[in-house]
């Protein structure tokens, strides 16, 4: 429901704006001259349901790197919520633990198309084959890409049901234990895509395994986090970040805030970040400052060929769609989070909704920020 004028005079602040410096490419914005368009974009997608909207975009042919914020960060206090607001940014992690994958791959560290016994330990091996899995033929990019049979552990009654209790904490190997224990698998290796959350809590695992570090600290010093400037991505407190920089997230109008991080912290999800820096993230991402080879996002990019059509195109933790006629890669995350790069534009648009918007396709504040940049020229 779109927001009415006296709830708009009622309860939605000052929208806030924060102009940065674009560390990728290294120039000042124009984006003043935008301002007055993106803030009145992003106020308008206030409803009663959605009482917060953070958005970011980077657009270097047109001068832009842009953060705003309207609404609140709680709802109850009616604290205003600021362009750096940190969140849950849920799946949206699948792309930085692919992209980590990636560069263990870069150095050796491992092959794609290894089986996963090869590094997972012989406890999750001997699991997935309890669970019907043979995970002998189940690699690494079949992971990647959610193409290995296995199916999808927040699907099973149990975990529904320990969600809505919001202070369960989870550990990885219940969480793969109840994979085999509530479903079963969706096919053999390589035959269909099977969204699970379960197989990014397996490369999270290989990660840790290979770096020997925890998975967060392994993806800020493989992704290079420190140089590219991105200073506020980072894996939430295992028991919270109740700090105050963390905001307020919703599902079906109830407060998520206290909900246990592991819940959601093993590969699948994890992280904390900002709008700004998931735009930054993949800017940089897909201008080549993640990689030490270009062939490696290629590598990432490659559809998978299957003999039917899938629901998703989904490549290594990103997934291919269309925005205006523009291809497009994305990932969002279960919270009201979207991140998209737009290749023939050189833009890169991130947004969080305080709760999940309720229409398909792209976040619609997304979609609109797209049309704003296109439709509005900016002199060098």
């Amino acid at each position: 429901m779109k927001r009415t004028k006296n709830y708009a005079q009622i309860a939605i602040p000052t929208i806030a704006i924060v102009l940065v410096l674009f560390l990728c490419n290294g120039f000042k914005t124009a984006s003043s001259k935008y301002d007055s368009t993106f803030r009145s974009i992003v106020g308008n997608e206030l409803t009663t349901e959605n009482v917060g909207i953070l958005a970011s975009i980077i657009s270097p042919k047109k001068h832009i790197e842009w953060s705003g914020a309207s609404g609140y960060a709680d709802k109850e206090t009616k604290k205003e919520l600021q362009p750096n607001g940190k969140f849950r940014i849920a799946s949206v992690t699948k792309t930085y633990v692919a992209a980590t994958i990636l560069r263990l791959w870069e150095d050796k560290k491992l092959v794609l198309d290894d089986p996963i016994t090869k590094y997972i330990s012989k406890a999750y091996a001997d699991t997935l084959v309890k669970g019907g899995y043979d995970p002998n033929r189940i690699t690494i990019r079949h992971l990647l890409t959610h193409s290995g049979g296995l199916s999808e552990h927040t699907q099973s009654p149990k975990f529904e049901n320990e969600f809505l209790k919001t202070r369960h904490v989870w550990s990885r190997e219940e969480q793969v234990s109840d994979l085999i224990k509530y479903t079963k698998p969706v096919g053999l290796p390589g035959e269909q895509f099977g969204y699970s959350d379960t197989g990014y809590i397996l490369l999270g695992d290989i990660i840790e395994s290979i770096t020997k570090q925890s998975m967060g600290d392994a993806i800020c010093e493989q992704l290079h986090f420190k140089q590219l400037g991105i200073n506020d991505t980072h894996m939430e407190a295992f028991d919270g970040d109740f700090t105050g920089a963390r905001i307020h997230q919703y599902h079906n109008g109830f407060d998520t805030y206290n909900f246990h991080p592991s819940m959601d912290y093993y590969g699948g999800g994890g992280l904390l970040s900002t709008t700004a820096d998931l735009s930054r993230f993949f800017h940089c991402l897909f201008n080549h400052k993640v990689f030490r080879h270009k062939s490696t996002l290629d590598t990432m990019l490659t559809p998978v060929k299957y003999n039917t059509k899938q629901a998703l195109d989904y490549r290594m933790g990103i997934w291919r769609i269309e925005i205006n006629g523009m291809t497009a890669y994305t990932h969002s995350g279960f919270w009201g989070t979207q991140v998209v790069y737009i290749p023939e534009i050189n833009t890169a648009l991130a947004a969080n909704y305080s709760q999940r918007w309720n229409v398909k396709g792209p976040a619609p504040v997304i979609q609109k920020l797209v049309d704003a940049v296109q439709a509005k020229g900016v002199e060098k």
